[in-house]
C-alpha cells in the first residue's frame, strides 16, 4: 500500500499542483487488471483497484485545468526480476513488453489531442499501442490481454 498506493498518490499530488497552473498536462498511474480480478492476493488487488479510482478522481477534479488523469495497464514488462524468472522457465516471454514499450505509450497519450475523452479511464498499453501504431523496440506489437487470459 505505501510503496504503490501512497506513492502513486503523492505522485499524483505533486505533478497536479505543477499543471494545474499551466493549465495542461497528463497523468499516468501504472495500475494492473488485479484491479479487477484476483491475482496474486487481495491487498495487491485493493491497492489496484483503489489506484484506477484515485485516478478516475482525480480525472473529475482536474478535468476544468485541463489535466488528463488515467490508469494503466501494462502487460507482462520485461524488467531485470521477469527476465531472471524466465530464465528458469517460469514464463513465456512470447508477448511480453519492454519498458520502452510503456514509455512509448504514455508518450503518445501525451500528445494525443483527443487526451481528455480518455481521462479517468482505465487502458491497456497494448490496445493502447495498437491503435496510436507503436511497437515495441524489437518491432513486435504486443497482443492486448483479456481478464480471462491472467
Amino acid at each position: 500500500m505505501d510503496a504503490g498506493l501512497r506513492s502513486a498518490f503523492t505522485g499524483s499530488a505533486r505533478a497536479a499542483q505543477m499543471m494545474i497552473p499551466k493549465r495542461r498536462g497528463l497523468i499516468v498511474n501504472i495500475s494492473f487488471r488485479a484491479a479487477q480480478k484476483y491475482v496474486g492476493n487481495a491487498i495487491y488487488g485493493i491497492a489496484k483497484a483503489t489506484t484506477d479510482k484515485m485516478s478516475a478522481d482525480m480525472a473529475h477534479e482536474l478535468r476544468a485545468h485541463n489535466v488528463g488523469v488515467v490508469s494503466l495497464y501494462p502487460g507482462l514488462v520485461r524488467t531485470e526480476s521477469v527476465l531472471a524468472a524466465a530464465e528458469g522457465g517460469w514464463l513465456d516471454l512470447s508477448n511480453s513488453e519492454s519498458p520502452e514499450f510503456i514509455g512509448r505509450v504514455i508518450a503518445a497519450l501525451a500528445d494525443d489531442p483527443d487526451l481528455m475523452s480518455r481521462t479517468g479511464g482505465v487502458h491497456i498499453a497494448a490496445a493502447l499501442a495498437a491503435e496510436y501504431g507503436l511497437t515495441d523496440i524489437d518491432g513486435k506489437q504486443p497482443r492486448p490481454l483479456t481478464l480471462s487470459e491472467l
